[in-house]
């Protein structure tokens, strides 16, 4: 018999994807939703729960049967002071939001402590839906040429410098020039000021330049927040002009993969899977 997979669902498709994936595999299902969670979801066992009120959720998620956990989708910062909480949330306040103030991957870690702590099994979308994460390779009928696969290169020295003082997981660069980074404000608002660069700098529909490149920063806990490729990062990256997007094998988020490959064929962008060596090298 499988376990209920309880799914703690912020904002954005992933949430549904993964509970899709799960009751495809045959698996049971209950979505915690926070605030900003689809209403989509509500086709599944659902209940609405605050972000501070971490008794209520930790109740839910027993009642309803669930050993594993996972978290998903996009979860905006509290401000601390207005959090509506309960008994549990407001004892277990004083160390998140210590952890917060060392960065996000300390306060997801901080957070996952604490639903093991209470015997959950927590578990990374690898293992929840991996028909969604990024195997190596090339998709659709567009392939990286020299220029780009230097591009990608130097985008992932980017992200890995950008990782390691916790900023984003994201960059562009076009002939060997970073025209953006990923810092709180997240990809697509990244790829909207890209639009706005001139196009000497930034490549064009007719001739297309620079490469986006999202991978995991170098310590992050990856059973949460590994990066997204999804329609709209595709729609943004070609009209900024860039070539392609290039992201980490096994270390990065496809949705809805089929679409995306028509997309980005559609639009004339490579879509790229990069093996893990490549992005240490």
């Amino acid at each position: 018999m499988t376990k209920t997979l309880g799914i703690i669902a912020g904002g954005g498709e992933l949430p549904l994807a993964i509970a899709e994936s799960a009751r495809s595999a045959g698996r049971d299902v209950f979505v915690l939703a926070l605030s900003g969670a689809e209403d989509a979801l509500s086709e599944f066992p659902r209940e609405n729960s605050g972000i501070g009120e971490l008794g209520k959720s930790l109740s839910l998620l027993k009642q309803h049967g669930c050993e594993e956990v996972t978290f998903a989708g996009r979860v905006a910062r509290p401000e601390w002071s207005e959090l509506k909480l309960d008994a549990r949330g407001a004892l277990a306040l004083p160390k998140v939001a210590a952890a917060a103030l060392r960065g996000d991957d300390a306060l997801m870690r901080a957070m996952l402590a604490i639903f093991e702590k209470e015997g959950f099994r927590v578990i990374g979308t690898a293992e929840a839906a991996p028909n969604l994460i990024a195997d190596a390779g090339i998709y659709g009928k567009y392939k990286p040429d020299a220029q780009a696969l230097a591009d990608i290169a130097k985008a992932r020295e980017v992200v890995r410098a950008l990782g390691q003082l916790d900023i984003g997981q994201a960059a562009a660069v076009a002939d060997g020039l970073v025209l953006a980074v990923e810092a709180a404000e997240g990809t697509d608002a990244m790829l909207e000021r890209l639009t706005n660069l001139p196009n000497n700098l930034r490549g064009t529909s007719r001739k297309r330049r620079g490469v986006l490149v999202k991978a995991p920063k170098p310590a992050q806990e990856r059973r949460v927040d590994l990066p997204v490729i999804g329609l709209r990062t595709i729609e943004l990256a070609s009209a900024g002009g860039l070539a392609g997007v290039a992201v980490e094998a096994g270390a990065a988020l496809l949705m809805r993969k089929a679409k995306l490959v028509e997309e980005a064929d559609r639009a004339g962008l490579f879509v790229m899977a990069f093996e893990p060596a490549m992005a240490s090298a």
